[in-house]
């Protein structure tokens, strides 16, 4: 299992951000995939969850402001967070199916006010 993220960085308050997260080394389409983050207040939290089905999950402080999707023919999956708030600062990362071992190094996220 191989995931990169990318397209974190410095945003004010209430902008918006998408990640990406490209997968190899498995079967992605048929695999959920997670996005989590590790922000200083909180440790670490899941986010957000997308089932091969599509069905999707999400945290709810963000529920209603970020979207996790997927590209299954780009083996991605995205995450675009709306209403970006200072307390969303941290390392985001993307996991298989909420299995913490499988995460990728992040992508840093930061949120001035």
């Amino acid at each position: 299992v191989q995931l990169v993220e990318s397209g974190g960085g410095l945003v004010q308050s209430g902008e918006s951000l998408r990640l990406s997260c490209a997968a190899s080394g498995f079967a992605f389409s048929s695999t959920a995939m997670t996005w989590a983050r590790q922000v200083p207040e909180k440790g670490f939290e899941w986010v957000a969850n997308i089932g091969d089905d599509g069905r999707t999950w999400y945290e709810g402080t963000v529920k209603d402001r970020f979207s996790i999707s997927r590209d299954n023919a780009k083996n991605t999956v995205y995450l675009q967070m709306n209403s970006l708030k200072p307390e969303d600062t941290g390392v985001y990362y993307c996991a298989v199916d909420f299995q913490y071992g499988t995460r990728g190094k992040g992508t840093q996220v930061t949120v001035s006010s």
